[in-house]
């Protein structure tokens, strides 16, 4: 579990493919400092394994599904990415729950400059248009970021200039494939009521579980 707050912005220092999967080796001092081997680390807002560690550099192995649902498909060495390591307990909660299962990648559509913010448009796929809604929570590379307004599949997010400063977004440009995972609040939700919707409600139902007075259904 992570919360969308990056901690480090580090370097690909290799990528060896294979048949649809690929070890991704990245430069994060500040991580690799602290890991340990077997450890989660969201790179790009990807939950990876640490397999191995060679002194600054961290190595995962990334798996066919990994791959087909993010734009580490893309990922090439000098490429810089989105470091973050797993939550503890008792920390923060800065942004909100990501969990590191990216959802698919989103089409970055425009960044433009307003006052000390960058507003950005993106193109979310048809299929996960329906869970971004204003003011809710997205994880766009792993960032936590607030949604500012929706239109149809296009949504903004408005960025500090921080995180501007302190994530890979300074680095991206219109048409960049970003990593897209929707709140998991708005999936359980949205489950939720699918479930309800199915069982149907009835008077019976409502009276017997004491939401009418007396406790049962009118004669």
């Amino acid at each position: 579990m992570f919360t969308g707050i990056i901690q480090e912005v580090g370097t690909v220092a290799g990528v060896t493919r294979h048949a649809g999967s690929a070890e991704i080796a990245i430069a994060a001092p500040g991580a690799a400092a602290e890991a340990c081997i077997g450890d989660s680390i969201a790179v790009n807002g990807v939950c990876l394994t640490v397999r191995q560690r060679e002194g600054p550099v961290l190595v995962f192995d990334a798996v066919p599904e990994t791959i087909a649902r993010s734009n580490l498909k893309h990922v090439r060495g000098g490429e810089r990415v989105n470091i973050e390591q797993a939550l503890r307990v008792g920390d923060r909660l800065g942004g909100h729950f990501v969990q590191g299962h990216v959802d698919a990648t989103a089409e970055l559509l425009s960044i433009r400059k307003e006052a000390n913010a960058r507003i950005l448009e993106v193109l979310a796929p048809p299929e996960l248009a329906r869970y971004l809604a204003p003011k809710g929570s997205v994880a766009l590379d792993g960032i936590s970021l607030t949604v500012a307004a929706v239109a149809g599949r296009q949504f903004s997010v408005w960025i500090v200039p921080h995180t501007w400063e302190a994530t890979n977004l300074r680095h991206r440009r219109p048409g960049a494939q970003l990593n897209l995972e929707v709140d998991v609040v708005a999936r359980y939700l949205e489950r939720l009521i699918l479930e309800r919707a199915a069982d149907g409600v009835t008077v019976e139902r409502l009276a017997a579980a004491g939401f009418l007075e007396g406790g049962s259904a009118a004669p």
